[in-house]
């Protein structure tokens, strides 16, 4: 165990892989709706791009135009397949050396040794960086007040940050989330910090629940390159430039933008009580017969037993709004609102 980790087990969490909790499912998602909390974000993992030609090496992979995010900027991205298809997607945020990534820990070993393989006469250096830099999410009506009793400096607008250097670095995603990236061994400090502050110690589902009803996805192992970007609405969440120049999967990407009529779509889903759910199911609906319609992407407990997840859809089938999880004849699926409009 590390420091960081120990003090959450004296703490009361409990560890499991990449995941931890301090309640049951039910508590860790009434918490997500009724407090502000502060969630240890282990699931995630960050690498790190040093070096001058960080921004063009970059570049040249991703989604979103690395060359014009600002000093003190924040974008979501991805890195795609020739085929378009998404094999990560990740926050990206500039340092002083160069940038960082915010990837699924399950994905990211071997994400990173894709990656490294562009590296070629670059003058670029990618590291893993997950055991140096603990990342903590805090969501909630007072998130940006407990931020701020715990001493950080509270960015004014969403995809901005503060800090960097010595200081925590935070980054606003929205009206009422943020991620915290912290030296490992302050993280501890920090997160009593903010507990003194108003945040409620939370785990690893309470945050993906309020990751799905933002809508805002992550790619993890069951759901490599199953999506194209615009079906986990990434050019919605500002995630895809469409002024850039070539990356992998590029082509794709744009005639997917440029060509017709958009044929699926991530929507918000509610799954009843006694299902068994997670991301990567196959979800069906009476306009497919037996063929798959669609599937989950993100999945989280809810208060009342059963989950809420980020599914990608048929556009056909959501509109006919007759969604099945697993079979044809699997649980009904309930759609939901999402903070922003589909296009």
């Amino acid at each position: 165990m590390t420091v960081w980790t120990d003090h959450l087990a004296h703490l009361g969490a409990t560890l499991a892989d990449n995941a931890l909790s301090f309640a049951a499912p039910a508590d860790e998602a009434c918490a997500t709706t009724d407090a502000t909390i502060a969630v240890p974000l282990l699931h995630l993992g960050t690498i790190r791009s040093v070096g001058p030609d960080s921004a063009e090496f970059l570049h040249n992979l991703v989604s979103n135009d690395v060359k014009k995010l600002p000093a003190d900027g924040a974008a979501w991205n991805s890195f795609n397949s020739p085929k378009g298809r998404m094999i990560a997607s990740f926050l990206m945020w500039s340092e002083a050396e160069g940038h960082a990534m915010m990837v699924s820990a399950d994905i990211l070993p071997a994400f990173l040794k894709k990656f490294s393989m562009y590296v070629l006469r670059s003058k670029v250096k990618l590291s893993d960086a997950s055991s140096g830099i603990a990342l903590i999410g805090v969501s909630g009506a007072n998130a940006a007040a407990a931020l701020g009793a715990a001493g950080l400096a509270v960015p004014a607008e969403a995809m901005k940050q503060t800090g960097g250097g010595d200081a925590p670095r935070c980054i606003r995603l929205n009206d009422s989330s943020f991620v915290v990236a912290v030296d490992t061994a302050a993280a501890p400090a920090l997160f009593d910090a903010l507990q003194a502050g108003g945040a409620s110690r939370a785990g690893t589902a309470a945050w993906q629940l309020a990751m799905i009803r933002a809508g805002l996805p992550l790619i993890t192992a069951p759901t490599q390159e199953e999506f194209v970007a615009q079906m986990l609405n990434y050019e919605l969440i500002g995630g895809v430039s469409f002024h850039k120049g070539c990356y992998p999967g590029q082509e794709i990407v744009a005639r997917t933008q440029y060509l017709g009529k958009l044929k699926k779509r991530m929507y918000r889903v509610a799954i009843p009580a006694g299902s068994a759910a997670q991301a990567g199911t196959d979800l069906y609906a009476p306009d497919f017969g037996e063929q798959s319609a669609g599937k989950l992407v993100n999945v989280a407990p809810a208060a009342d037993g059963g989950f809420e997840a980020l599914a990608v859809l048929q556009t056909s089938s959501a509109e006919a709004g007759e969604i099945h999880l697993g079979s044809v004849d699997g649980p009904r699926l309930a759609l939901l609102d999402l903070p922003y409009a589909l296009g």
